[in-house]
C-alpha cells in the first residue's frame, strides 16, 4: 500500500479511540480512466472531515453525504468526470474492524491480508504474499496491507539520506548498507534499516525477489561491486549505480571478470537517473527514484531521458546531470 493509504489507516484508528464514528471505502474495481486503482481507502469522520482519495476528488462529496448509513455495502459503479467508471465498497469502522491490529503490523513491516464479510462485518487477518492482491466477489472484500516493495542502498553519505526520505514516503521498505564507521555514526534518518554488514552478505541475506530495487552508492568499488556482483544474480526488478559513464564502463569490466553472464551485466542501470538537470543531492535523488519508478511500472521511456544518451547528445548543455558523478 502506499503512503496515502497507509495514513488513512492511522487516521481511522485514532478517530475511533476519540469515539468518532468512521467510515472506510475502498476502490474494489475501476473500469476505463480512474485515479485511484483497486484497493485505495478513503476514511470519513462523522463531521465530514476525510482522508485519502478514491477518485481525485470527483465524487468524495457524495461519499461524505452518505457517510451516515449503516452497515457495510457496495456502491453500484460510478462515472467520474475524468471518464472513468469506479466500484466501492463503504465500511463502517467499530473495534471490531481490527484495523489497530492491521495499522501495528504494518508499521512492523508485514505484509497483511485483511478479509471483510460484508453480510456479517466480520473481519480476519492473515500473512500475505507480494503477489497478492485484492479480491471481491460481492460478499466478500480481501484487501492487502503493507509494504509491497524493498529498497537496499549501498552507502549511507548525504544522497543516500535524501534518496531514503523519498524511498519511504513511496512505501519501500529501505535497507541502508554501509560497513564504514564514519558514515553510520551520523546516520539519522527514521524508519529506515541500517546495517554495517558487508554489500554483498548483505545481499543474499535479503534473498532480494522480483520486488526488489538495489542502489550502489559509494563509488568505492570494493562496496559497490560486491553488492552489484550478488544483485545482478537475483531477480530484482532494478540494479543500479552512481557513476559517469567513464566510471561505469570500467564498472562493467570488472564486474565481468566474476561470475556473471554478459546478460546479467546488461542489466545494471548507469549512470543512473533520469536527465532532469539535477544539480543538488535532493534533486539527484528525484533523478534516481524517477527511474526506478518507471522500471517498476514498466514504463519504457524515451533514450534522451537517460543520463548518459543526454550528455551525449546534449554535450555541454547537459552539464548540471550531477547523477553522473
Amino acid at each position: 500500500m502506499d503512503s496515502v493509504d497507509l495514513e488513512v489507516l492511522r487516521r481511522s484508528v485514532e478517530w475511533l479511540d476519540a469515539g468518532k464514528r468512521v467510515l472506510l471505502v475502498t476502490v474494489v474495481k475501476t473500469w476505463g480512466s480512474s485515479p485511484r486503482s483497486p484497493g485505495a481507502l478513503l476514511a470519513v469522520r462523522e463531521d465530514g472531515q476525510v482522508v485519502g482519495s478514491v477518485s481525485g476528488g470527483c465524487i468524495e462529496d457524495d461519499i461524505v453525504e452518505r457517510s451516515r448509513r449503516e452497515g457495510a455495502y457496495v456502491k453500484r459503479p460510478q462515472a467520474v468526470p475524468c471518464g472513468g467508471t469506479i466500484q466501492l465498497v463503504l465500511e463502517p469502522l467499530s473495534r471490531d474492524s481490527r484495523l489497530a491490529e492491521l495499522l501495528e503490523e504494518v508499521q512492523r513491516g508485514q505484509l497483511v491480508a485483511r478479509r471483510l464479510d460484508l453480510e456479517s462485518a466480520s473481519v480476519t487477518l492473515a500473512p500475505a504474499r507480494a503477489g497478492d492482491g485484492l479480491a471481491f466477489d460481492g460478499e466478500t472484500l480481501v484487501t492487502v496491507h503493507g509494504p509491497r516493495y524493498r529498497m537496499l542502498m549501498i552507502g549511507a553519505g548525504q544522497l543516500s539520506k535524501y534518496l531514503a526520505q523519498i524511498a519511504v514516503g513511496l512505501d519501500y521498505q529501505v535497507t541502508v548498507c554501509d560497513p564504514r564507521v564514519e558514515y553510520t555514526d551520523t546516520w539519522d534518518i527514521p524508519g529506515v534499516t541500517l546495517v554495517k554488514t558487508m554489500p554483498d552478505d548483505t545481499v543474499i541475506e535479503m534473498k532480494l525477489d522480483e520486488r526488489c530495487a538495489v542502489v550502489a552508492l559509494t563509488h568505492d568499488p570494493k562496496l559497490d561491486d560486491l553488492a552489484l556482483m550478488e544483485a545482478l544474480k537475483s531477480p530484482a526488478f532494478y540494479v543500479g549505480a552512481l557513476g559517469s559513464r567513464a566510471n561505469n564502463a570500467k564498472r562493467r569490466k570488472r564486474l565481468e571478470e566474476f561470475d556473471l553472464t554478459r546478460e546479467q551485466i546488461a542489466r545494471l542501470h548507469g549512470p543512473i537517473g533520469l536527465y532532469v538537470g539535477s544539480r543538488t543531492p535532493p534533486e539527484i535523488a528525484i533523478s534516481i527514484l524517477a527511474e526506478i519508478t518507471a522500471v517498476k511500472n514498466g514504463v519504457a521511456l524515451p533514450d534522451i531521458a537517460q543520463v548518459a544518451v543526454a550528455k551525449e547528445k546534449l554535450g555541454p548543455s547537459a552539464v548540471c546531470a550531477t547523477t553522473e558523478t
